[in-house]
């Protein structure tokens, strides 16, 4: 085995299809958006050279930055929950439910595997007012209040999508979660008990240090994946009431294909780009002074 991976044909043999491959859809495509933000127009009416003007637009663009301020507040709250519900879910699984808790994982683990329009549209129907009313308004009628249009305030339609995501989304991380805690060596485990750590106080100080690996990666996958939403509030309310829940990936989009502003769009690409880049970064550094610490 050693003869063979020493030997640099066999490897490039091995790992030029992947390579290449991997080059052609990630690597050209990234360095073809990071020259278009430099310029300014389409393919129809040409491109011009315009530096950095394409930056300072977006910082002077009250509708970029507003789609900014929603993606990290739709991140920070949906990460939050995501990664607090599915902890909790990998807690009860390995410490209470244990080997029976297969068929729970499972029906928890369904809706992260549904299409993600779907889960839009079904929590819209939840919601809905009017002929075909859901079951939302009905329970609030039930008990005496009047309908509420929940999508037609910036709040309900927030509130709405942060509900879906976790519904939708916690039953991967309790997965993963579960995993990582499953690579606790059990002895340590019971040398905590056996000292007299149970409970809350077990978990703070024995099972939380040793899953933080797993537990930081999940925090910077969800915050990513939650940056880049939009077809789940697309879908849910086409980013409205207005632009109010258009995050930057929608408002990307619209410049992009819908106005045809392929160089302004690709800043836009690689703002959010950045943002996701620099808050890795961030938690990788804040991790590194407390384990230096």
């Amino acid at each position: 085995m050693q003869s063979i991976f020493g030997d640099r044909k066999t490897v490039l043999i091995l790992l030029g299809p992947a390579l290449l491959l991997y080059t052609l859809l990630k690597v050209v495509p990234v360095l073809w958006s990071f020259g278009l933000s430099f310029f300014e127009g389409n393919t129809l009416r040409g491109f011009t050279w315009v530096g950095v003007d394409n930056f300072v637009t977006f910082l002077g663009d009250d509708a970029a930055l507003q789609s900014v301020w929603v993606s990290v507040i739709f991140s920070i709250a949906a990460t939050v929950g995501q990664v607090t519900l599915g902890y909790l879910l990998a807690l009860l699984y390995v410490f209470v439910l244990r080997r029976g808790s297969a068929v729970v994982r499972t029906v928890v683990f369904f809706p992260a595997i549904l299409p993600t329009v779907a889960v839009a549209l079904l929590f819209k129907s939840f919601v809905a007012v009017g002929d075909n009313q859901g079951p939302v308004n009905d329970l609030i009628n039930f008990f005496g209040g009047e309908s509420v249009e929940v999508l037609a305030t910036t709040y309900g339609t927030m509130l709405t999508a942060i509900v879906m995501t976790l519904w939708s989304s916690m039953g991967f991380y309790a997965v993963l979660l579960y995993a990582g805690l499953l690579d606790i060596p059990e002895d340590v485990v019971e040398s905590a008990r056996i000292d007299g750590a149970t409970g809350f106080r077990l978990v703070r100080h024995i099972i939380v240090p040793l899953s933080l690996p797993i537990l930081l990666s999940s925090i910077i996958f969800s915050f990513n994946s939650t940056l880049k939403v939009f077809d789940s509030l697309l879908a849910l309310n086409g980013g409205g009431p207005g632009t109010s829940t258009a995050p930057l990936t929608l408002y990307m989009y619209r410049t992009s294909f819908e106005y045809a502003e392929y160089g302004y769009g690709s800043t836009i690409a690689l703002v959010l780009t950045l943002l996701c880049l620099v808050f890795t970064l961030a938690v990788f550094r804040s991790t590194r002074r407390k384990a230096e610490d």
